[in-house]
């Protein structure tokens, strides 16, 4: 009996700094997403204003590696943070960690590290992705997203699509189709993050925890570019 704790015990301190590094791995992640972020809405050629102050929620899935897991396939992780408030009108909250996973992500340039960003544009939209796997193009209407500040962001696609997504490569950056691709929240790199086990939706929909230290360029860039939700339902 003595010999079977005294193994639990040493198990468990062996764990102890394996959790902290995925923690850390977790808290770099989370900060590459502000550089992200930060990254490309501050060149000319970014995402539409009005396009982003209609979105109420972003996700950004950085440096993603095509055949990163599996043949051919592709696996990126990433966080997503959503408006505060009922009616997604708030300032930007704290994120849930992301999964998005992909036969193909139909990447310009094989080899290289593409960063992603997606514009959730509904309530809907954001539901379905906090609450389980989403397949792009089927359980949730996407698009490749128009960019340029002064781009026509009303076509029909755009106006229909729960999620815009873009991509950038080597510095180009482009919408991009991610149809087929699935997203989910990241449970286990949420757990390591906030200490305990936490349903998504309440992270982010209910702030059932402050933001983690990774996260304030993320939630700097984004209030500072966006801090107002200009959507039809919020003009009023």
């Amino acid at each position: 009996m003595r010999r079977a704790t005294t193994l639990l015990l040493a198990a468990a301190l062996i764990a102890l700094p394996v959790a902290g590094a995925d923690k850390e791995k977790d808290e770099d992640r989370l900060r590459n997403c502000g550089m992200v972020m930060h990254e490309i809405l501050n060149v000319p050629d970014d995402i539409p204003q009005t396009l982003l102050d209609k979105a109420e929620c972003v996700i950004v899935i950085p440096s993603v590696l095509k055949g990163a897991f599996g043949v051919g396939g592709s696996y990126g992780r990433g966080a997503m943070t959503c408006r505060s408030g009922e009616h997604f009108d708030g300032h930007w909250g704290t994120p849930t960690m992301m999964a998005l996973e992909g036969a193909s992500f139909g990447f310009q340039l094989g080899g290289q590290a593409t960063d992603f960003v997606l514009l959730v544009m509904n309530d809907r939209g954001a539901s379905s992705i906090l609450s389980s796997k989403v397949k792009l193009g089927a359980d949730a209407s996407a698009a490749a997203g128009p960019k340029g500040r002064d781009a026509e962001a009303d076509t029909d696609v755009t106006m229909r699509a729960e999620v815009l997504t873009y991509s950038r490569s080597r510095g180009l950056f482009a919408g991009i189709s991610l149809e087929g691709s699935t997203l989910r929240p990241d449970n286990d790199a949420n757990e390591r993050l906030y200490g305990r086990k936490m349903e998504a939706q309440d992270i982010v929909l209910k702030n059932a925890a402050p933001p983690p230290a990774g996260a304030k360029e993320l939630l700097e860039i984004l209030n500072q570019h966006s801090p107002h939700n200009d959507s039809d339902k919020n003009s009023h």
